[in-house]
């Protein structure tokens, strides 16, 4: 075994892996170490991974973001788009080889809709839905929205995943405990050691579309008997493990690290996620101060775009000052309202905070210290808020723990939060309904839970609009009220790459990473 290897495994950090590779095996490190798994209840980045690796889904967005039919054959669409008919695929499989019927994709449509913002909004669309038989479902609609066909395909967090619907029947707030899926893998519960390692192997009747692979879509042909997903959390040690050879893949390596990777001869960068991602301030609107606009918009005057990603990315080949909620470079972008926001004019944000009688009460803020891409956030607006008169508690701890932490409504001095800051893959932002942070829905909101009936009203309209000049109107009016509302503070895009040995290829471009494809030379 490797020496840096041999310490981890006294350590206790990561179990021994076999001096020899194994060719059927895919070693991966990925972004963050899997301690949740129901992909319905959180939103995390490696839960949304994990459930593709386990589960497939109706629709998928291909490489081009169109959406394709994936575990549906076919559908139909009847000519006031009021009623569709939908057909599953022959060969659908649950992994405990019982079929995937018409009424395990209603429950697990409905669960979904309890939980997603894109899946609230198409629930209020929809009148009912009905299994006709086994493998036939109909969708009949109170009015025509676009929402329908992207949604049961919406590319990232939540994804509508299909569950059986002895699964899809728990209580959206509580988390699963049986994770049967029907995807190309199955996830081996009984050797998942958080901490350790997740392990996945190949589901041997799962029977992939016929057309090539492509973003999210077609055929997923898994071309590995297993993948495991190793807990390593320092990064210089898993770029080592990848360069000797011991591991084949990393997801995300920190940025100071790619200069290192792109010199090696053995090792290849491929950036799957060429949308890039946003990073994002979240406030807690139920908590004080933050539940005074005027506090709200006082961090909006106090951020600044540069600061937060110089000191996460540092490389500006990797990362782009955009004021646009709707990411710079897609079809909704724009920065209209925000011309004097995001600037750190701290005379601007103190004269706001005493307005709102802000009393110096101590903000409560999470940081994020075990994932790269996250933890020189919370810092920095620690230090910028400090600067405009906020008092900041910054409390450290794993990227888990905030996941779990951030769903609490208790006091902030009693186990809540204030602020936290985390990442969205662009994939997830493109519009008022995709963007989960837009939501502004009062309890049926993300955690923050932002509460205002006008944000709502021109959500509504965005789903109900299908001229897209109009919807890029509504959108520059959706963004212009968020000034005023402040559901989330957008802090600049960054974009990554994954590190992998020269002999694996096949890794797709998508907004999530996925393993079918892959196959090593």
């Amino acid at each position: 075994m490797r020496t840096w290897l041999r310490a981890l495994a006294v350590a206790g950090a990561v179990a021994a892996l076999p001096a020899a590779a194994d060719a059927q095996t895919l070693r991966v490190v990925m972004h963050s170490d899997v301690k949740i798994v129901d992909p319905i209840w959180t939103t995390a980045y490696i839960t949304r991974n994990h459930g593709y690796m386990i589960y497939d889904t109706l629709f998928a967005m291909d490489a081009k973001g169109e959406f394709k039919p994936q575990m549906v054959d076919k559908f139909d669409e009847s000519a006031d788009k009021l009623t569709y008919t939908f057909t599953l695929r022959d060969g659908l499989l649950w992994h405990d080889g019982q079929p995937v019927t018409a009424e395990d994709c209603i429950a697990s449509v409905k669960r979904w809709g309890a939980r997603d913002p894109v899946g609230q909004k198409l629930m209020s669309f929809i009148e009912t839905m009905t299994a006709n038989d086994a493998k036939t479902f109909t969708v009949k609609l109170k009015s025509p929205t676009g929402l329908l066909i992207s949604g049961f395909g919406k590319p990232s967090s939540n994804v509508p995943f299909m569950m059986p619907k002895r699964v899809a029947e728990t209580d959206p707030n509580t988390q699963i405990s049986d994770f049967t899926g029907s995807g190309p893998f199955v996830f081996k519960r009984d050797e998942w050691k958080p901490g350790d390692k997740a392990v996945y192997v190949k589901f041997d009747k799962y029977k992939p579309r016929s057309e090539p692979a492509s973003g999210l879509a077609g055929g997923k042909v898994v071309n590995f008997a297993r993948v495991e997903w190793l807990a390593i959390s320092d990064q210089q040690q898993a770029v080592n493990g990848l360069i000797q050879g011991e591991i084949d893949l990393i997801e995300q390596p920190q940025h100071d690290l790619l200069p290192l990777l792109k010199s090696n001869r053995d090792i290849t960068l491929f950036n799957w996620n060429v949308l890039g991602n946003q990073y994002t301030f979240r406030p807690n609107h139920l908590q004080k101060p933050f539940d005074n606009p005027k506090v709200r918009l006082a961090l909006m005057y106090a951020f600044n775009q540069k600061d937060f990603l110089d000191a996460t990315i540092g490389d500006a080949e990797y990362y782009k000052v955009c004021k646009a909620y709707f990411v710079c470079g897609s079809p909704m972008a724009s920065e209209k309202g925000m011309e004097d926001l995001l600037s750190s004019n701290f005379d601007k944000a103190k004269a706001l905070l005493k307005e709102a009688g802000y009393d110096g009460s101590p903000i409560v803020l999470l940081h994020s210290t075990d994932l790269q891409v996250l933890t020189n956030l919370a810092p920095v607006a620690k230090s910028l808020m400090e600067k405009a008169g906020f008092k900041v508690d910054m409390q450290s701890m794993d990227w888990q723990t905030v996941v779990a932490r951030r769903v609490k409504k208790d006091p902030a001095n009693a186990g809540g939060w204030h602020g936290m800051l985390t990442s969205w893959v662009s994939a997830d932002i493109l519009n008022p309904i995709m963007s989960g942070f837009a939501n502004a829905s009062c309890e049926k909101a993300n955690f923050g839970w932002p509460c205002d009936a006008q944000l709502e009203k021109l959500r509504d309209d965005f789903a109900r609009e299908t001229d897209t000049a109009k919807q890029k109107d509504i959108a520059e009016a959706v963004q212009v009220r968020q000034r005023e509302v402040v559901t989330h503070i957008h802090l600049g895009q960054w974009y990554g790459a994954a590190a992998m040995r020269k002999n694996v290829t096949g890794m797709l471009e998508a907004p999530a990473p996925v393993f079918w494809n892959i196959k090593r030379n």
